[in-house]
């Protein structure tokens, strides 16, 4: 797939430039979190289902953490697109150039998901565990007091994971296209990577089996789509080997 011959040097060089660049990007896109900040955090403590929730502080540092968290999230989501080329990029002298042109296509389709993912946490996973939590504290008549902490911390860890759990069709797709898997192996180890998700569910999510099944089940789901998708990459990639198969066939 190679085409242009690199030194371990040249390999090295380029990828010290990526670093340096995403870096750039990383740190600009943090600077507009910190202004973003104050108003993202007034906002999700006017959502429904923070309204229940007061918003304390338990120590001298915690909102400065919070604010420093929520500039570094907020710059995460605004540079992704960013990462994602810069990965590309240092990758796409490897490979072909019809290779480069698809793989490049990848990038928006990522973001896309990567946003689908935290929206899928926000609006349908946080809620629902939220209300069951509260449920739950009700029946057992205990009094919720939580720090502002607590609360947005337990929102990042439910949200974030799921913007990068959502790489996975993507992730599938390039790699099949490199022919470094295929659907049949994504199908043979498929108990081992259900395996894998249960406890990548289980970090996620409070210890309580109904929340771990409202992560887990869209992680399979997630998976078998991914399944799919690379049987129509590999079809894909198996025509375009036999189409610059012909070429080289008339070429000699």
């Amino acid at each position: 797939m190679a085409q242009n011959e690199m030194t371990l040097y040249d390999h090295i060089g380029e990828l010290r430039k990526r670093i340096i660049i995403s870096a750039v990007y990383l740190l600009a896109a943090f600077i507009i979190g910190l202004i973003a900040a104050p108003a993202v955090i007034t906002y999700l403590q006017n959502i429904p289902e923070a309204e229940s929730f007061p918003m304390n502080v338990f120590k001298l540092t915690d909102p400065i953490k919070l604010y420093m968290n929520f500039a570094f999230f907020i710059g995460l989501i605004l540079v992704f697109p960013v990462l994602l080329y810069q990965l590309w990029a240092f990758v796409s002298p490897g490979l072909m150039e019809k290779e480069k042109k698809v793989t490049l296509s990848y990038i928006p389709i990522a973001t896309v998901l990567f946003l689908g993912g935290l929206a899928f946490a926000y609006f349908v996973l946080f809620p629902n565990v939220i209300q069951f939590l509260s449920s739950l504290s009700e029946r057992l008549h205990l009094t919720e007091q939580y720090g502002a902490n607590e609360y947005f911390g337990f929102l990042f860890q439910l949200t974030i994971p799921f913007g990068f759990l959502f790489q996975l069709p993507v992730v599938v797709m390039f790699l099949t296209r490199l022919g470094l898997i295929t659907p049949a192996w994504l199908r043979h180890i498929r108990k081992y990577a259900y395996f894998v998700l249960l406890v990548t569910a289980g970090f996620i999510t409070p210890p309580d089996i109904v929340s771990h099944l409202m992560v887990t089940l869209p992680l399979f789901l997630l998976y078998e789509g991914s399944v799919i998708i690379s049987r129509f990459s590999y079809k894909k990639a198996l025509k375009a080997e036999q189409e610059q198969a012909g070429q080289d066939d008339k070429e000699t």
